[in-house]
């Protein structure tokens, strides 16, 4: 059995930031009616810093996709992941969007000493991790998060557009929209639409 003095001394260190790397996560798609929820991860390089950063819902479609490309090639690492549409339905969304942030942080090749993730809720990590509100506007790495979550979804929208242009996911991204609505109760589901979501749930009764 360890001493009480060294338990104390240990418990002392996981309550103070160590120096090391630091990831930020964020997710894209929590709130639409269809396909995957997407979160990534991003360890930013302090000697090599990236102008213009910021939460990805201010920026234009065109910046993002800038600031993506900037993102991929300036971070020490990154890491982007899903949680399916199956998954969705299975566990909530919640815990599918946890499930995703899970996977991003695994997914990089550095290990982090602390992660940042944006909101109020944390993911099941195996190292340090402090949820911030708002922190795709006020964290450089967490708002590189939110564009590469973001930039991904989307064009997981427009590549599912061509598969189902009858849906427009392209414009809506999968929100749901007037257009979508309607979309919905003239052509019914497609197999990306979340079943367990209530407007989809509706049209399949």
């Amino acid at each position: 059995m360890r001493s009480s003095k060294f338990f104390k001394a240990e418990q002392a260190t996981l309550m103070w930031d160590t120096p090391g790397l630091v990831a930020g996560v964020d997710e894209a798609g929590r709130g639409p009616l269809a396909g995957p929820v997407v979160a990534a991860a991003v360890i930013l390089d302090d000697l090599n810093p990236i102008q213009g950063l910021a939460d990805s819902k201010k920026l234009t479609a065109a910046r993002r996709e800038k600031l993506y490309d900037e993102i991929r090639a300036k971070a020490l690492c990154c890491s982007i992941a899903e949680a399916s549409v199956e998954e969705i339905d299975q566990l909530n969304i919640l815990q599918a969007t946890m499930l995703a942030m899970r996977r991003a942080v695994e997914g990089l090749r550095l290990k982090p000493t602390k992660v940042l993730v944006d909101g109020n809720r944390l993911p099941t990590l195996d190292v340090l991790a402090e949820a911030i509100v708002k922190g795709d506007a006020k964290v450089p790495a967490i708002s590189a998060a939110s564009i590469l979550a973001k930039v991904h979804r989307d064009r997981w929208c427009a590549e599912y557009h061509a598969q189902f242009p009858q849906y427009g996911f392209a414009a809506h991204k999968g929100y749901g929209t007037a257009e979508h609505m309607a979309a919905l109760r003239a052509h019914g589901a497609c197999p990306q639409h979340r079943k367990t979501f209530s407007p989809v749930a509706e049209v399949l009764r």
